[in-house]
């Protein structure tokens, strides 16, 4: 999921410094003025040399460091009569009245579960990632190959190249967009910010102006996030609650492309519907989450940091089983209604939602901490901090009541029988199954 640039200058001190008499002698005058042209030539010389070099050297000799926060913009290969052919087989619908999905962020950790949902229920699946480095990639290659056994094709490429994704408009009449990928983490955004400007507001701004423009307009549901909520000390949290008091750059762009969305359903009659998730868990998750590194940390019997809030305050976090995040996924694709322009003009109102998809059952973080100790059968080495102000905030609570009666919406997994799952497909994966979760 920032940051560096270096610049070079050249200081240049006065060549003869201090306090000197002026001369009546004409001659003399001329010598120093002849002098001084003479200096100031040179050292012209010396700032226009200097000029050269450095815009002229090779960058094969003097590599520009890398800037994290543009990883993604590096140069992807695609194109050509393989290629389009591989993305139309891919996005074959096999079902009666099923949908082409173009799924962004597919080999992500929600991406590469809605993607192999949708493929098994018939629809069309066409994923695009640019596999960046923000947390392992061989995680994200994992999930590729898992999605491709299935017959899930992921393109290589980034969300801001505008001819990438035009091309894969060209090739596919795409009826829906799933938009997961995004710069994800709270405490990440201290760190890289320019990263979540570039994913969260550039490239779905990039992503909306493609699907404007295109005829016919996809439905566009998209991942926005429970961090909106930020400061809000309302309980649960409500669709209809105020979200402009994010504690995160994070959060603030996720804010921000809710008020984007809204900017383009008004003006060009994009259908568009806003996902709020609450902390997703689960097999093939995210290793910057929680839940993940305390297990791996558990296991190696590292300390692992449990924050409390002010006064000893309990932090708690609603946490939501990917395979309901998905059934929400899924409902809020279904029930999306196509969208009203063409030609990149608005031809009528359109549809503008955004929902709570959580777990309505927030758990204290130590509770989650005792879970794993069980099935895990280690002791965790605990580490009371005070809670950070990093944006992290003190607890999330969904009021899921939208969701329910517009999506059909209903979790079924609580947390003991989610970070089960979690547990044995972690040891699969790391450990090859040499240990077993009872």
């Amino acid at each position: 999921m920032s940051q560096l640039k270096q610049m070079s200058h050249i200081d240049s001190a006065p060549s003869t410094p201090g306090k000197f008499k002026m001369e009546k002698n004409s001659y003399f005058n001329r010598v120093r003025w002849h002098t001084s042209v003479a200096k100031l030539t040179l050292w012209s010389f010396v700032f226009l040399a200097a000029i050269l070099i450095f815009f002229f050297r090779s960058p094969a000799t003097s590599p520009i460091p890398a800037d994290p926060s543009r990883r993604s913009l590096r140069t992807y290969s695609w194109g050509g009569s393989a290629w389009e052919k591989r993305v139309r087989s891919s996005a074959r619908v096999r079902s009666r009245n099923g949908f082409s999905v173009l799924v962004t962020g597919a080999a992500g950790f929600v991406g590469t579960h809605v993607s192999a949902a949708l493929k098994r229920r018939g629809d069309g699946v066409v994923g695009i990632d640019n596999f960046n480095d923000y947390y392992d990639p061989s995680l994200k290659r994992a999930r590729q190959g898992l999605l491709e056994r299935s017959g899930v094709y992921i393109v290589e490429g980034d969300i801001n190249d505008d001819a990438l994704l035009r091309k894969l408009f060209e090739v596919v009449a795409f009826t829906h967009v799933m938009h997961l990928a995004a710069q994800a983490g709270v405490r990440y955004a201290m760190e890289n910010p320019g990263s979540y400007v570039h994913s969260n507001i550039a490239g779905f701004v990039n992503l909306l102006e493609v699907c404007k423009s295109v005829n016919p307009q996809p439905a566009i549901v998209w991942a926005s996030s429970s961090s909106v909520y930020g400061l809000n000390t309302k309980v649960p949290f409500s669709e209809k609650d105020r979200t402009d008091q994010p504690a995160s750059l994070y959060a603030a762009t996720k804010k921000a492309g809710e008020e984007i969305a809204h900017t383009y359903n008004h003006i060009y009659g994009l259908s568009l519907t806003g996902l709020r998730f609450f902390t997703v868990y689960g097999p093939w998750g995210r290793p910057d989450m929680a839940y993940f590194f305390f297990t791996r940390d558990i296991l190696k019997g590292k300390a692992i940091p449990i924050f409390e809030a002010a006064n000893h305050g309990t932090v708690a976090r609603d946490f939501t089983y990917i395979d309901d995040i998905v059934r929400g996924c899924l409902g809020a694709l279904d029930t999306a209604e196509k969208s009203t322009g063409s030609g990149g003009k608005k031809r009528g109102p359109a549809q503008l939602r955004v929902f709570n998809l959580g777990n309505t059952s927030p758990v204290p973080v130590s509770e989650l901490v005792s879970i794993l100790e069980r099935l895990l059968k280690v002791k965790a080495k605990r580490n009371i901090m005070r809670l950070p102000r990093n944006g992290d905030v003190q607890f999330t609570h969904a009021n899921i009541s939208y969701a329910q009666r517009e999506l059909g919406y209903k979790p079924t997994t609580d947390l003991s029988n989610g970070l089960k799952k979690f547990v044995r497909w972690y040891l699969n994966y790391y450990s090859g199954g040499k240990k077993a979760v009872e």
